[in-house]
């Protein structure tokens, strides 16, 4: 994607989730040509639609599982942020087929429907659970990953590049602890906290945007970029949700959910050992090799690599001062703390 967005036309999926409506206002700002929204939800395309009142946007009702609307709706695109996913941890642990289908088959259908249709470059969605999975949902991502490497493997001379971007948590998207807590608060319970020490990588929808636009400028097939994050406790996060709200910081800790870590990673050491590093960004190279192992038994050097992960537990960590501050800085935050108290959101 180039700096000059006019005339591009890009295709969202899952575009009426969090990731996907930041994405097309930015894209709007930009200039594009036409972005097009595919997801399942019409109900959320329509509230969308009223929102927007954008005719550059253009709304397809489809599923990627179905290879046939995939492909309709990426014909004539010339770039495609594949955000539609299934992400809520504890629900793919009851029901890991559909992680498969939606995450795996369906991103399968998103390359190959590129592919067909000669689109210049697909960036996929990923997230840290896909390190070192323990669940299904972060399973499937890891496949989603796969998928996406085994197409620059398969078509080296293809015309489009496939790339994955890899994510920590996003504040306030869809599904996160903050709006949880903020509803929490304001309904006058206590947050709910799994495990107070468990810890997580926070971002930023805006930061998640320009990761993705990161990837669009300079990935190279088979690509994974990952933007570094500070970290914090839960335990943290809900106490300064508490302090920016003016309420006591008590918590009700339930207890770790099914399939949950106590650290979640963004990059493996393995992965760290050929990483370019762009400042903010990290680029983990695609492993070009083919199949033929005892051509490469006597090349290359073996040294001292990077001893561990870049995980939350031991990237840089922040306290609650500096976590009231980043939240402050969240539009939604700001918005709940107007409501409850003028004075609060200033």
């Amino acid at each position: 994607m180039t700096t000059n967005s006019n005339g591009q036309r890009v295709l969202i999926t899952g575009g009426t989730g969090s990731f996907g409506k930041t994405m097309v206002r930015r894209l709007l700002d930009r200039g594009v040509g036409e972005v097009r929204v595919l997801s399942r939800d019409e109900a959320k395309q329509d509230d969308m639609r009223r929102q927007l009142g954008d005719d550059r946007v253009r709304y397809h009702v489809g599923d990627v599982r179905d290879y046939d609307s995939v492909l309709r709706a990426s014909r004539g695109i010339d770039y495609i942020f594949h955000a539609a996913a299934l992400k809520q941890v504890p629900s793919c642990e009851f029901f890991p087929l559909e992680a498969v289908r939606t995450n795996v088959l369906g991103s399968a259908n998103v390359v190959e429907a590129a592919e067909r249709n000669g689109v210049g470059s697909v960036v996929v969605l990923s997230t840290d659970k896909a390190v070192h999975p323990v669940n299904a949902m972060g399973m499937s991502k890891a496949l989603m990953e796969k998928v996406a490497q085994a197409h620059a493997r398969n078509n080296p001379n293809s015309a489009t590049t496939v790339s994955c971007v890899r994510y920590g948590n996003v504040m306030y998207s869809r599904g996160s602890v903050i709006p949880l807590f903020i509803e929490q608060i304001k309904a006058g319970r206590a947050p709910t906290v799994t495990d107070p020490g468990m810890t997580r990588f926070l971002m930023s929808l805006a930061d998640s945007v320009e990761l993705v636009e990161h990837a669009f400028q300079h990935a190279r097939p088979g690509d994974i970029f990952i933007r570094k994050a500070a970290a914090c406790t839960i335990g943290d996060l809900a106490e300064a949700v508490c302090e920016l709200f003016d309420v006591p910081a008590k918590l009700d800790v339930i207890g770790v959910r099914h399939g949950e870590k106590q650290a979640e990673t963004l990059a493996s050491r393995e992965e760290l050992a050929q990483a370019d590093d762009f400042g903010d960004f990290l680029r983990v190279p695609l492993d070009a090799r083919d199949l033929n192992y005892a051509l490469y038994v006597d090349e290359g050097e073996l040294g001292q690599g990077p001893t561990e992960d870049f995980n939350s537990a031991n990237a840089p960590r922040m306290r609650v001062p500096e976590i009231v501050e980043l939240l402050k800085t969240l539009p939604e935050v700001r918005a709940e703390l107007a409501l409850r108290d003028p004075v609060l959101a200033c």
